[in-house]
């Protein structure tokens, strides 16, 4: 089962926002290489759920896909802060995925302690300049993290 990592601000979802909904829409990715990622996501596939640009970043729990992914209905609402001009009913390039809550850890698995984890050191989120939203995580990598909590 591939395993994956993907980013959220903690103001936009949470963890714990994603614990009382239970199961959400994951959207408003806008990278081709992340939106290629959630394309090939499965329905079971577990992924470790980081809280970024805030003041303590890091893993913050575990959850599941729920589904197959779908074109981005965020791409074609001009209210949503994910709106795209360019993006149609017929022609949207973005893609979204249901997600359901699995796991809130204790305490934040912080960046610095996971930069720290030699394990760890092929993971893009702790390589210089890797800025992506969803990435693969190994199961080797995934194993490492889940001993952290």
């Amino acid at each position: 089962m591939p395993y994956w990592l993907m980013k959220s601000e903690p103001d936009e979802l949470s963890i714990h926002d994603l614990q009382r909904l239970g199961k959400t829409r994951w959207d408003g990715v806008r990278n081709y290489q992340a939106r290629n990622f959630i394309r090939s996501m499965q329905e079971g596939d577990q992924f470790l759920f980081y809280h970024s640009s805030c003041p303590q970043p890091g893993v913050a729990g575990i959850a599941r896909i729920e589904g197959s992914p779908y074109p981005d209905p965020a791409a074609l609402d001009a209210k949503s802060h994910y709106f795209d001009a360019k993006a149609s009913a017929e022609k949207n390039p973005w893609t979204a995925i249901d997600v359901a809550f699995v796991e809130a850890f204790p305490q934040v698995i912080e960046l610095a302690e996971l930069k720290a984890q030699g394990a760890l050191q092929e993971l893009p989120l702790v390589q210089k300049g890797s800025r992506l939203s969803v990435m693969p995580v190994s199961e080797a990598q995934w194993t490492a993290i889940l001993l952290l909590r």
